[in-house]
């Protein structure tokens, strides 16, 4: 593969440069880096407890200082298995700050999978929430783990009267068969950290991905490959002021999204992080984010769609800015979501291979409808021919997405074949199918894995949702292949309904048919409540596929 010339510079907005020089240090440099500017600012707010950035880094230094006198030593894996609880904050800095290498696992993992993470990556430690206490008892006698570490929710409200100070506590013992973080904690508290030293070149974590294969593994990303991406995200954000913004964690913080949008840029800038542990009841959430002020709000489109429905979206007047991504962005959602609370809402594109940010629209400039916009700086995007995958394509021809960044992964952990298959001469092929135009910006069609084959014709499932999306009554769609006997695939549609809307399938399958080939309709439409979506917000067509009962918190 040819570097590719690079037409979205000029559309780039005045105050992004087009390249940038990258801090030559640890993720927590980040941190440390807040604590020292912005020492009495509120760093996190949860259930109205607030923690200050120079509480923030005692606490972290803490933690790395509990967990190098449980034994562990740099290197070594430390999982965490939590919501957006502070401990999250806690638990992920503290490990970094004591040389360990993060993995962090979704809280609604079941026992196999919980058990599959931790024996990948060799997890020695695993820090987690009372809830899942009883998976975990069944789970981790079959792992590497040594030291189970619980924390309840309401441990929150302790934190603050614990940083920077001694308290004379009993050695932890092992109770239940699991040790209590705050008293772990406590016995730290005041403590300075490990003198352990901490290259920019060193693990920082192991982050699951289904890939482009949709085989279960871990991207492997440094210090230097997350602080680059971090950096990128943050210059891209120029209008986001330091020091005084109020950051919604919404995301989960244990997906790469809501890791580096939410939690890494946002403690980079000074923010507030707001977190959000259970962000489902919809009117609680936008109550959090007018009382707070929010002024800043990652999300998927999802969120963006309920919250612009609430009765007091329009209170919502403090946003200013919200960041998209994890899934196509519908305009009608993005314009609803505008003209509810008032905020500009820009999408974006990333992936965990690229920890994980590597396009997004202008916060200021021109933002296209159904684009991913622009590539950040210091990212380098083509699109390659589908035949080969090395021929760069012309603006306008659909091809393969590739994308070259400092903030590439360095590889799937205990996978070299997997690696060789998406890492190519430096370029990161992400399996996603689009096209770039003449200016730069780029526009995805599909997933490679995700096409329909309809007796030899291609068909990619975004295009046929995006036609039915644009019926009124619809709220949301998916499109895969299932099998038939005459044709190899045929399409199949599942339709959620607005509330008190109605359609037959044939109505459906007739829309289509006006809009699209007919090879391209579906020839089958089921209406569902919901469609079932990973943590990060991404429909999981395999699961609808798969024809069974669904529950959204059902995520993988």
């Amino acid at each position: 593969m040819v570097a590719p010339s690079r037409p979205w510079l000029s559309h780039y907005d005045a105050t992004v440069p087009p390249s940038l020089t990258f801090p030559d240090g640890p993720l927590y440099a980040l941190l440390d880096e807040a604590a020292r500017r912005w020492p009495q600012h509120t760093a996190l707010i949860y259930r109205g407890a607030k923690i200050t950035y120079a509480q923030l880094g005692a606490l972290t230094d803490a933690w790395a200082s509990a967990l190098t006198r449980l034994g562990l030593r740099p290197g070594d894996r430390a999982a965490l298995l939590l919501p957006n609880l502070p401990q999250f904050v806690i638990g992920f800095y503290g490990a970094l700050k004591a040389g360990l290498v993060v993995v962090p696992l979704n809280p609604a993992y079941k026992e196999n999978e919980i058990a599959f993470h931790l024996d990948l990556t060799g997890a020695r430690c695993l820090l987690a929430q009372t809830a899942s206490l009883p998976v975990l008892e069944n789970t981790l006698p079959k792992t590497p783990v040594t030291h189970l570490i619980m924390t309840a929710p309401d441990d929150a409200f302790q934190l603050a009267r614990l940083a920077g100070t001694t308290h004379a506590v009993p050695e932890p013992s092992l109770a239940g068969g699991h040790l209590a973080f705050l008293d772990l904690l406590a016995r730290q508290s005041g403590a300075a950290r490990p003198a352990i030293s901490v290259s920019a070149d060193d693990p920082a974590l192991l982050a699951g991905t289904g890939g482009t294969t949709g085989v279960p593994k871990v991207a492997l990303g440094t210090h230097r490959n997350l602080v680059a991406n971090t950096v990128q995200f943050r210059r891209w954000a120029a209008p986001w002021a330091e020091g005084t913004e109020v950051m919604a964690a919404v995301l989960p913080l244990f997906h790469l999204f809501g890791m580096i949008v939410s939690m890494s840029v946002g403690v980079m800038i000074g923010a507030a992080l707001l977190l959000i542990a259970d962000p489902r009841d919809k009117a609680a959430l936008v109550a959090a984010l007018i009382e707070h002020q929010a002024t800043l709000l990652p999300a998927v489109p999802v969120m963006f769609q309920a919250l612009s429905r609430e009765p007091a979206a329009a209170q919502m007047r403090s946003l200013r800015w919200a960041i998209s991504g994890a899934a196509a962005l519908p305009a009608p959602v993005k314009a609803a979501f505008e003209g509810a609370c008032g905020a500009r809402l820009v999408e974006g594109y990333g992936l965990t291979e690229a920890m994980v940010v590597t396009h997004c629209n202008p916060l200021e400039g021109e933002n296209r409808p159904g684009s991913i916009g622009l590539p950040l700086p210091d990212v380098e995007a083509q699109i390659v021919s589908l035949d080969e995958g090395a021929s760069p394509l012309p603006p306008g021809r659909l091809g393969e997405l590739v994308v070259r960044s400092p903030a590439l992964m360095e590889g799937y952990y205990a996978h070299p074949v997997e690696t060789a298959l998406v890492l190519q001469g430096g370029w990161l092929r992400t399996g996603d199918v689009g096209r770039m135009d003449a200016d730069g910006y780029f526009y995805l069609a599909d997933r490679l894995k995700d096409v329909i084959k309809v007796g030899g014709l291609q068909v990619w499932p975004r295009e046929v949702e995006d036609v039915i999306t644009a019926l009124p009554q619809v709220a949301e769609a998916a499109v895969a292949g299932v099998s038939d006997p005459e044709y190899g695939e045929m399409v199949k549609a599942w339709v959620a309904l607005k509330p008190g809307q109605s359609l037959s399938p044939e109505e459906v399958r007739a829309w289509c048919l006006q809009r699209t080939a007919a090879f391209k309709a579906p020839r089958e439409v089921e209406f569902v409540a919901q469609l079932p979506r990973s943590a990060a917000g991404k429909v999981l067509r395999r699961e609808l596929v798969r024809e069974k009962t669904y529950d959204i918190r059902d995520q993988s």
